[in-house]
C-alpha cells in the first residue's frame, strides 16, 4: 500500500449489507436483452493507421502527383494496402496575412479566457488540407519566473502579428497546474489568437522553486523538512501527463501537427520520470504530433550564488563551489529533457535565445508538403507492442523518404502492467471529462474543530453489483484503487491528495450479498473556510473500470457567524455500521485510534453512515446528527482581563428538533431535544436523533432540522428533501 498524504484522516471500508439506493448509471446495458436470447454476436475490429510522409529527390525537393499505388507499406514485415494516400501542398513561401488596418493594432480583450475544445475528424477525412497546424501550448507550472511567462507570450504574440501566413492554422493551450485548457481550436483569425494571448495571467501556475541538489537549494531559515525535489518527481509527471494529454486531443486529426513547448526547463529526477516520458513520448509519436520545446529562460547567465529569483544558498557548499556546480548542473538537465522531447518525435529544442520568435519561425518552416498514407492494420492484437512500419516507393529507389518508424500497439486492461496503471488513473484525474464506467455516489461534510480549522469527512459509496471479484489462492478478492483531490476555488492549489489502494478478501456469504449492497469508503481531512472542489476517482482492479465524481462545496466560517445559532452541515444516515466489522481499515492500533476520535459521525465504535443518495427505508431508522457552537461573546475592544475578574458564564442549553413536512404539511416532528455545550472555546453541542419511519407512508418528504438558543433568542433552521421507500 503507498502512503496516505491525508490529515486527521480516518479510512475505512465498510460492506452495507443491505441493499440500499444507488446512483443511476450514465449507461445502462442489457436492460431489453432476456437471459435466454441466444442471438449470435458477430464482432470485428480494424484500427486505421495514420503516416506522413515526406518525399524527396536528390535536391531536396518534393515530389508531387504520387498516388496510393506509388507507395509500399509494411508492418512488421507483413505488406499493407493503403486506404488512401492525400497530397498536402504547403509552400514555403506562403503570403503573410495582410497588415492590420491603421487605427485596428488595438485588439479586443474579453472579459475571461474561452474553452474549448480540439475539433476532431472522422477516420479518412481531412479537415485541413492544405494547412499548416501550430499549436501554442504554454506550462505556466513550468515557467515560475513572471519573466519568462511574459517572454513567451510576446514572442507568441509577435509571430502571429508579423509571421503568420494564409496557410497557417494555430491552436492555444494552457497549463496551470489543474488541466490541460483548449483556449482557442486551431484557426487563422489573429484577433481571437491575440485576445487570448492578452488575457492569459502571467503568474498564474506558480510552484516551488525546481531544485534536484541540495547544494543549489535556497537557504529560507525554515525548519528541517523534506527537500523540494522530492515533490518535484510528482511535478514533472503531472507535466508530462499533461503534455501527454495535449498530445491525445491532437491524435484525432490526421494531419501533421506542430506543438511549442514554452517552459524554462523540465527536470526529470533520475529514473523516477521515465515511464511517464516514455509514455508521453509514445503518445506523441502516435498521434503525428512533433515537439519544439521553447526555452523561456533564454540566453541564461549564471551568477555563482543565482540569480534575483533564486535565494542565496548556505552552508559550506557556497564556498566550495558545489553551490555553482549544482546550479550550472541543474540548468543543463533541464535543457536536456527539452532536447530529448524534441529528438524523440522529431522536433528540435530552441535553446540559449531570447528571440523565442525565431524558434516558433523554425519550427514554421519545419512542415513542408507531405503526403498523408492510411491503411487499416492486418494486426490487431492489443498487446501493446512495438510494430515497426517501413514505406518506399515502388519504382524510385533514390528519393529520400521521412516517416514515422512505428508505433506502439494499444494495450487492454489484461495486459497492463503496475506503471501503465498508474498512468490510467494520472490521466483520467486530469482529463476534463468524467469517466463514467463504475457508478460513484459521494457527501462532504463539514464539523469545526477549532477557531479557523474544520474536520470534512467525505463518503464515496459504490454500488457492490458493479464490482468484479478476481479468484486469488482460491479465496474471493475486491481490490479497489483510490485517487484524488481538494483544490482550492481557483482549481490551481491542490490542499491535499486521495491516494490509496484496497485489497480484500470476502467470503463467499459476504461476495452474495455484495452483489446487492454498497460499497462505503469514508476518509477526513482538514481544511480552512472557504469554497473547495473535490475529484475523486475509483478503479475495480479485476476490469480496469472507472469511475468520477467531481463537486465544490463551501465551509462558511462558523466564527463570524453572530445572528443566528452556528450549526455544522447536517448528516442524515440510514445505517450504522460497526468499525469492528469493517472488511479493510487502513489505521491500526494507535493511529486508529486517534483519527476514530477525531471523526464525529464515530461514537462509541459504531460509524455513521450518510446517506449520499438520501433515499431511506422504511424498515430502517432515520439518523440525523449535527453539531451547534456557542462560543463565548468577543472581549469588548480595548479590555483586559483582570486579575479576580467573574468567569465567562456557562454555555446555556440549546433546542433542537426535526420536522418532516409532505406536501407543505407538517406530518412529524420530534420531542424537541435540550441540550447542554461541553464548556469549551466553541462550546459545541452534539445533536443526535433518530427516527422511527414504519409509521410513515412512502414518498417524498422535506426534511426540516431546528436549533434554538432561548438565552438570546437565536435560531438556525436547515432543511433538505429526502425519499422514503418500502
Amino acid at each position: 500500500m503507498r502512503p496516505l498524504h491525508l490529515t486527521s484522516s480516518t479510512f475505512a471500508l465498510l460492506v452495507g449489507l443491505l441493499a440500499g439506493p444507488f446512483t443511476v448509471h450514465a449507461q445502462l446495458t442489457g436492460q431489453n436483452k432476456s437471459d435466454t436470447d441466444t442471438t449470435p454476436t458477430i464482432r470485428a475490429t480494424t484500427r486505421l493507421i495514420i503516416e506522413n510522409v515526406s518525399v524527396k529527390d536528390k535536391s531536396g525537393n518534393t515530389i508531387p502527383g504520387l498516388t496510393k499505388n506509388d507507395f509500399v507499406v509494411t508492418e512488421d514485415g507483413v505488406p499493407e494496402t493503403l486506404s488512401y494516400a492525400e497530397y498536402q501542398h504547403l509552400p514555403e513561401d506562403a503570403q503573410p496575412l495582410p497588415p492590420q488596418a491603421p487605427g485596428t493594432e488595438d485588439i479586443k480583450v474579453y472579459n475571461r479566457l474561452a474553452h474549448t475544445q480540439i475539433s476532431t475528424e472522422a477516420p479518412g477525412e481531412l479537415k485541413y488540407k492544405d494547412k499548416r497546424l501550430l499549436v501554442f501550448y504554454f506550462d505556466m507550472t513550468a515557467m515560475p519566473n513572471p519573466t519568462d511567462q511574459m517572454r513567451s507570450l510576446a514572442a507568441a504574440e509577435k509571430f502571429i502579428r508579423q509571421s503568420m501566413t494564409t496557410a497557417d492554422l494555430v491552436s492555444i493551450m494552457r497549463y496551470a497546474g489543474s488541466s490541460v485548457d483548449v483556449l482557442q481550436d486551431f484557426t487563422d483569425d489573429r484577433n481571437k489568437l491575440l485576445s487570448i494571448l492578452e488575457t492569459l495571467v502571467v503568474g498564474e501556475g506558480q510552484g516551488d522553486t525546481d531544485v534536484t541538489n541540495d547544494s543549489s537549494a535556497a537557504d529560507t531559515g525554515a525548519a528541517f523538512g523534506q527537500d523540494s525535489g522530492e515533490f518535484n518527481i510528482f511535478t514533472t509527471d503531472r507535466q508530462l501527463s499533461a503534455l501527454q494529454t495535449a498530445a491525445q486531443m491532437l491524435a484525432h486529426l490526421n494531419e501533421k501537427k506542430v506543438l511549442m513547448y514554452f517552459a524554462a526547463g523540465l527536470n526529470l529526477n533520475g529514473l523516477d520520470n521515465q515511464a511517464q516520458m516514455h509514455a508521453c513520448v509514445q503518445e506523441a509519436i502516435k498521434a503525428g504530433v512533433v515537439f519544439w520545446p521553447m526555452d523561456a529562460r533564454g540566453l541564461v547567465a549564471m551568477p555563482p550564488m543565482g540569480d534575483a529569483t533564486h535565494g542565496s544558498p548556505g552552508g559550506q557548499a557556497m564556498y566550495t563551489g558545489a553551490s555553482a556546480g549544482a546550479m550550472v548542473s541543474g540548468l543543463q538537465r533541464s535543457q536536456d529533457t527539452l532536447f530529448s522531447l524534441a529528438a524523440d518525435t522529431g522536433g528540435k529544442a530552441f535553446l540559449d535565445n531570447n528571440d523565442l520568435t525565431q524558434g516558433i519561425r523554425q519550427a514554421q518552416r519545419s512542415i513542408s508538403d507531405y503526403y498523408i498514407l492510411g491503411y487499416y492494420t492486418k494486426n490487431v492484437t492489443p498487446d501493446g507492442k512495438f510494430r515497426k512500419v517501413k514505406v518506399t516507393l515502388a519504382n524510385n529507389t533514390e528519393a529520400k523518404l521521412d516517416f514515422r518508424q512505428g508505433y506502439y500497439a494499444e494495450k487492454t486492461w489484461g495486459n497492463f502492467n503496475g506503471a501503465d496503471k498508474e498512468r490510467q488513473l494520472e490521466e483520467a484525474l486530469m482529463q476534463g471529462d468524467p469517466v463514467v464506467d463504475l457508478t460513484i455516489g459521494l457527501e462532504v461534510n463539514y464539523f469545526q474543530l477549532n477557531g479557523a480549522e474544520y474536520f470534512v469527512p467525505v463518503m464515496l459509496k459504490i454500488p457492490g453489483n458493479e464490482l468484479v471479484l478476481a479468484k486469488k489462492r482460491g479465496a474471493q478478492e475486491a481490490n479497489l484503487d483510490f485517487v484524488g483531490e481538494i483544490k482550492d476555488d481557483y482549481g490551481n492549489t491542490t490542499e491535499t491528495n486521495i491516494r490509496d489502494k484496497v485489497s480484500f478478501k470476502l467470503s463467499d456469504q459476504t461476495a452474495e450479498q455484495l452483489a446487492k449492497a454498497q460499497i462505503w469508503y469514508p476518509s477526513g481531512y482538514t481544511l480552512l473556510p472557504g469554497k473547495h472542489t473535490i475529484k475523486v476517482l475509483a478503479r475495480d482492479d479485476a476490469t480496469g473500470h472507472i469511475g468520477t465524481f467531481e463537486t465544490s462545496f463551501i465551509i462558511p466560517n462558523l466564527s463570524k457567524v453572530t445572528d443566528r445559532v452556528a450549526i455544522s452541515s447536517v448528516v442524515l444516515a440510514g445505517d450504522r455500521a460497526k468499525m469492528a466489522d469493517a472488511v479493510y481499515n487502513a489505521t491500526k492500533g494507535k493511529d486508529q485510534a486517534k483519527n476514530n476520535a477525531a471523526d464525529p459521525l464515530i461514537q462509541d465504535g459504531m460509524k455513521l453512515v450518510p446517506s449520499v443518495t438520501r433515499v431511506f427505508k422504511k424498515s430502517k431508522d432515520l439518523y440525523v446528527y449535527l453539531q451547534a457552537y456557542q462560543p463565548p461573546p468577543p472581549a469588548a475592544p480595548g479590555s483586559t482581563p483582570a486579575t479576580g475578574a467573574t468567569p465567562a458564564a456557562a454555555p446555556q442549553p440549546l433546542i433542537g428538533f426535526v420536522t418532516l413536512y409532505k406536501d407543505g404539511k407538517k406530518v412529524f416532528e420530534t420531542q424537541p431535544e435540550e441540550v447542554t455545550p461541553a464548556a469549551s472555546r466553541l462550546n459545541t453541542a452534539p445533536l443526535n436523533f433518530a427516527i422511527d419511519l414504519s409509521q410513515l407512508a412512502v414518498g417524498k418528504y422535506d426534511c426540516q432540522v431546528t436549533v434554538l438558543n432561548p438565552n438570546d433568542h437565536k435560531s438556525a433552521f436547515w432543511q433538505a428533501p429526502i425519499m422514503l421507500t418500502q
